[in-house]
């Protein structure tokens, strides 16, 4: 894969929450008939973060569910998920379901204040999304539902300080892709039916909406920041006048990401999404400071229903020095027990003195992760052409039995 050129990003404070990118490319954008979506999260760089398989489950009515601060009303039916997720809390920041639906969530801050209760995370809302919805556009109608009934709000780090953010989400089906952004309870949405379309913790809905709460207008109206008669352009509206670090560097990530879109237009696949989310140059691939990348995804979702989906995590910080694995729903899928960081002991580079002296060992694994890595992509682009039929049991066991792979790569 020839690599373009990387866009160049803007300096940024070390320690400032740069946090996340979302990509995704719907047909004609895409290399093949696929939507391809891709993330990477940004966390506390000592911020476990897990990937946990939840199964399909039916519930009592009228039960209760014990999000990460708040409760809400169970449904009687939850699809499964496979989540990638902050250990400390219940949401998660990308995930998809057994239907094909994908959802990753970044944090923005508006004109309208952060809440200081508690409330739903925007990782709550993704999660009880992908639990309860079989298509991207129903998923967006579950997170505004539960955003106007329960709102958004509550610290977002495992941290006594406070730190609280409104929500943007990427949303991918096997046809189309939504962006919505929120600002409190309001918020904005715009279809994508076709090309590339990415999201950097920015307001990035202009002019084109393509669904909206109903009080959106009347409400930035009623405050002054619009007059009635011009072009309601909502990130330009509810967009702070006066930007923090943090959104100035990711104004300049949406741009960096936007411009690898557009260099492989036509190209995607779920290689270059890989080689995007693992950029360094335009900073969507961070490690610096307190904050860095520590996991990322990517799902290829087949237009044809027959196809299976293939969503493809990392479970480890990094992805320029981590293996994608790639994980399919079906018979005999089940928690994979070995998803944390793996360490090398006792002879890491890090343990070993003089210290950083054994460059050629790292250079060895990264190979060896990189021979796995393409072993899992053959497999899959064999599995889609229609040039492998494994039994249901081996689709289900996948993403586990490349765990297994990459510890032993490690040992």
């Amino acid at each position: 894969m020839e690599r373009p050129a990387s866009p160049q990003m803007a300096s940024s404070s070390p320690d400032s929450p740069c946090s996340c990118d979302c990509f995704v490319s719907v047909p004609p954008a895409s290399a093949i008939p696929a939507v391809i979506f891709a993330k990477n999260s940004d966390r506390p760089r000592d911020e476990v973060q897990e990937v946990v398989f939840v199964p399909a489950g039916t519930h009592t009515p009228g039960s209760r569910l014990q999000c990460t601060y708040i409760e809400v009303e169970q449904v009687s039916k939850t699809h499964a998920v496979i989540l990638s997720r902050p250990s400390w809390l219940w949401g998660a920041e990308m995930g998809a379901n057994e239907h094909g639906v994908c959802i990753g969530n970044e944090a923005v801050w508006t004109k309208e204040p952060v809440g200081e209760g508690e409330a739903l995370l925007g990782m709550d809302l993704l999660r009880l999304a992908l639990e309860r919805s079989s298509s991207a556009q129903e998923a967006l109608h579950v997170i505004t539902g539960l955003l106007e009934h329960y709102g958004q709000g509550g610290g977002c780090l495992e941290d006594a300080a406070p730190f609280s953010y409104h929500s943007t989400f990427l949303l991918a089906d096997r046809t189309e892709a939504w962006v919505l952004e929120t600002a409190g309870r309001l918020w904005a949405a715009q279809r994508i039916q076709e090309g590339a379309r990415n999201i950097s913790n920015q307001l990035s809905i202009g002019t084109d909406i393509s669904a909206q709460h109903p009080e959106l207008r009347t409400h930035a109206q009623a405050k002054g920041w619009w007059d009635g008669q011009g072009a309601f352009d909502f990130a330009q509206i509810f967009s702070l006048t006066q930007q923090p670090v943090r959104m100035e560097a990711a104004k300049a990530r949406f741009q960096a990401g936007r411009e690898l879109l557009r260099q492989w237009q036509g190209g995607i696949t779920a290689e270059v999404m890989m080689g995007i989310l693992r950029d360094k140059e335009s900073g969507i691939c961070m490690d610096s400071g307190g904050f860095r990348t520590t996991a990322s995804m990517v799902s290829v979702l087949p237009q044809d229903p027959t196809q299976p989906c293939v969503h493809f995590l990392t479970a480890t910080p990094d992805p320029s020095r981590s293996v994608f694995k790639p994980f399919i729903f079906g018979v005999g899928v089940a928690q994979a027990p070995q998803v944390l960081s793996p360490t090398f002991g006792a002879q890491d580079p890090v343990r070993t003195l003089p210290r950083f002296q054994t460059q050629d060992r790292g250079q060895q694994l990264q190979q060896k992760q990189r021979d796995l890595e393409q072993e899992g992509l053959e497999a899959t682009q064999g599995l889609l052409a229609g040039e492998w039929t494994p039994p249901l049991w081996e689709l289900g066991s996948l993403f586990q039995a490349f765990v297994k792979r990459e510890s032993q790569a490690y040992a």
